[in-house]
């Protein structure tokens, strides 16, 4: 194993993480623009890690026991943060699908023609008008 790829992949695992902390913050605060422009450097760091074979056996030279050590305790910590950032994404991805969701809804309950017909409407005593009321409320 390479002890500069490794520390490498360490530092982008952990910018990944980075990216998708951020990204949960700006759809929180429905920031579209600071979460689109995460989306480069994510899948910047994406690409990197995917390209990369961290676990392959390299013939470069022999490895000492301690710095074998290392690396495997190195390789351990990238792939626990890459296990976290899993988790991030999944829970960035439920957030987006339940706001689409919410989203869709809301459209279908406004363009639906008989929106008007469902909703119900109050009068100055707190009494729900009548059905033939409601209907004259929407036809003017």
């Amino acid at each position: 194993m390479n002890d500069n790829l490794l520390a490498i992949s360490l530092t982008k695992a952990l910018a990944l993480k980075e990216v998708l902390e951020s990204e949960f913050e700006a759809l929180k605060v429905k920031d579209l623009n600071r979460f689109e422009s995460l989306q480069p450097s994510k899948i910047e760091i994406l690409s990197f890690l995917a390209k990369q074979d961290l676990n392959s056996p390299q013939a470069e030279r022999p490895i000492a026991e301690t710095a074998l050590q290392e690396n495997l305790a190195t390789l351990d910590k990238i792939l626990n943060l890459l296990d976290e950032c899993k988790i991030l994404h999944h829970r960035n991805e439920i957030f987006i699908t339940r706001k689409l969701e919410s989203i869709r809804s809301a459209l279908k309950t406004i363009q639906s023609p008989s929106a008007i017909a469902s909703v119900d409407v109050y009068d100055r005593l707190g009494k729900i008008r009548s059905s033939r009321s409601r209907q004259n409320m929407g036809d003017a």
